[in-house]
């Protein structure tokens, strides 16, 4: 019996394929007669049914079956229907059977509905895949536009140190280095005191020792400007009053400030940073405003220290100005970046008839001061 079975599924396999690669509506008596051999093995009708549904799994990786456009689905389960038919004759009795094949039909249903929730969990995956790459093709092209900004902006620092070193150069050469050489023609005319009057020496030591004053200012100027020791050693609001006195004598521009006290309170780091940005605006403002008036001020609002400085001088396209590859542009650049570092924020507004002004903002904490 189980070697008559086998035979018959394989038969039954090799019919049916043979079936559904048929265009036509398919070969009845082809199916009736498996039933007939069927029925001969002794064969019931749930065990064609068993052998119909392993045929079925055995071709589901070729046919979709499930697919209800191709109607594979369909002629197999005519197929089956037709070889049946012998069987049905010769059991009348088929109350039993008909419920097997509703059952069968049930699961097959549920296999459908599972391989159908298979598939639109498949194309689910396939939509996210799809848009995670979308998103790195979108974060790589970021990437190289920020490649890009970096190098343009290295190549701006790398010019404005270049700058700045060759004026720097001019000012020791212009000032201190030319003081110093006619100190030493002073000192070499004293050398030769012997042969001069009193009064004479003592115009030149008077001369000298202005000179020598002169370098002393120039050297102390230089210093200041690279790194003001009052801010270390006294705080950050004596360092930009004098800063500002310094800047107001030298282009006649009259500057007000106003301070909260507890900004000495701030770490090292953060002071420093108040002081770059309130020396980069005010410089702008001497080089490019045109003012007459500059207001800055430092308060605490809300848990942050806020740096304010406004001038009456004339506006500029700050978007425009940012967007430049300017040595004025990498002036603001550094500030956004020195105020950032810190955990703090810079809004730079300039409109017509308004001036210009530049609002930093860092948090503030009751830090232990850092010298």
């Amino acid at each position: 019996m189980k070697n008559a079975r086998t035979r018959l599924s394989a038969r039954y396999l090799a019919t049916l394929r043979a079936h559904l690669r048929e265009k036509g509506a398919g070969n009845v008596r082809r199916a009736q007669n498996f039933g007939r051999a069927a029925l001969a093995s002794g064969l019931v009708t749930l065990d064609l049914a068993q052998i119909h549904e392993n045929a079925v799994v055995a071709m589901a990786s070729a046919h979709d079956f499930f697919d209800p456009r191709n109607g594979s689905l369909k002629r197999a389960s005519w197929f089956f229907a037709q070889a049946l038919r012998p069987l049905e004759m010769a059991h009348c009795a088929t109350r039993e059977t008909n419920q097997l094949l509703r059952q069968n039909v049930s699961d097959l249903a549920k296999g459908n509905r599972r391989l159908q929730s298979e598939i639109t969990r498949r194309e689910a995956g396939e939509v996210v895949i799809r848009k995670g790459k979308e998103q790195y093709r979108k974060l790589f092209t970021e990437s190289l536009a920020m490649q890009k900004k970096l190098r343009l902006l290295t190549h701006q620092i790398i010019t404005a140190q270049e700058e700045e070193r060759k004026e720097i150069s001019r000012e020791l050469h212009d000032e201190v280095v030319q003081t110093l050489v006619g100190i030493n023609v002073e000192l070499s005319a004293l050398g030769r005191g012997a042969s001069i009057g009193l009064g004479t020496l003592q115009e030149k030591i008077a001369r000298t020792r202005l000179l020598v004053e002169k370098s002393v200012q120039a050297v102390h100027k230089f210093a200041r400007e690279l790194r003001p020791a009052v801010l270390d050693d006294l705080g950050l609001i004596p360092a930009l009053h004098a800063y500002s006195k310094s800047l107001a004598e030298r282009k006649k521009i009259q500057i007000q400030m106003t301070a909260f006290g507890g900004v000495e309170a701030l770490g090292a780091a953060k002071r420093t940073v108040l002081f770059r940005v309130a020396q980069e605006a005010l410089t702008n403002v001497a080089r490019h405003a045109h003012a007459t008036q500059v207001r800055m001020s430092i308060s605490e609002i809300s848990g942050k220290i806020r740096m304010e400085i406004n001038d009456n001088g004339k506006s500029f396209n700050v978007g425009k100005t940012l967007a430049a590859s300017s040595n004025k542009r990498l002036g603001l650049v550094g500030m956004k970046e020195r105020v950032e570092m810190v955990g703090g924020c810079l809004a730079i507004e300039s409109k017509p008839g308004l001036g210009t002004t530049v609002r930093a903002e860092i948090p503030f904490k009751q830090e232990k001061i850092k010298k």
